[in-house]
């Protein structure tokens, strides 16, 4: 294993670590919209939004996400729709984790018992209210793992924008394979760093989960 080689090209790899927290950053600020968009529509009372909900579900959930990617990145300027790879990046790996994270909020309100905003709607409570005091607080502490999870699989989904040329850890690898012909080390260091990103990211999860339960 050419340890050298791997202390040279490092720095490189550090900063296209930066790039894939960015874009992990972004894109689940933009899943959580979604998310929480998705939700409530999947839990409004007019039907028509329940479909819309779980129509964006089913056909993202449905395909491939590097699919989808490829659509936006590619396909998007012949409807007039033109990004830049990290743009395209962004978006799509958001809307595609807004799927799975829809299901994840919607399960966590649905597991708080009714009894309790009957209650709170015989204390005088709107509807609005009774979600927002009674149920909101309850039901995000049940979704903190689980959106936890979602976060963990996002950042290693990040390696699918290397193909749209974003310069995150996965197209560095592949970068420097091309001029090294050392795919062993190249991948061992682009995953040790995934690694860390990951570990970190689990751990402050973790702190805030057991920060939630104990208010």
């Amino acid at each position: 294993m050419d340890v050298d080689l791997m202390m040279r090209v490092y720095p490189f790899f550090l900063k296209a670590a930066v790039v894939t927290i960015e874009l992990s950053v972004l894109t689940t600020i933009l899943g959580l919209i979604m998310g929480s968009l998705g939700a409530a529509a999947r839990l409004s009372r007019f039907a028509a939004l329940r479909w819309i909900g779980a129509a964006y579900v089913s056909v993202i959930r449905g395909t491939p996400a590097l699919i989808q990617l490829f659509i936006l990145y590619f396909g998007g300027p012949q409807i007039g729709i033109q990004l830049d790879a990290f743009s395209a990046g962004v978006i799509g790996l958001g809307v595609n984790i807004g799927a799975y994270m829809t299901e994840t909020i919607r399960g966590a309100i649905i597991a708080i018992d009714k009894g309790q905003r009957e209650a709170a709607r015989t204390l005088g409570m709107s509807q609005v209210q009774s979600f927002r005091k009674v149920v909101l607080p309850q039901a995000a502490r049940l979704m903190i793992r689980p959106l936890g999870v979602n976060i963990n699989a996002l950042i290693k989904g990040t390696a699918l924008v290397a193909p749209i040329s974003v310069i995150e850890l996965t197209y560095t690898a592949q970068r420097y394979i091309g001029s090294t012909y050392k795919p062993f080390e190249m991948f061992l260091l682009a995953g040790v760093l995934y690694m860390v990103i990951i570990y970190v990211t689990g751990r402050g999860i973790a702190w805030l989960d057991r920060r939630a339960r104990i208010v």
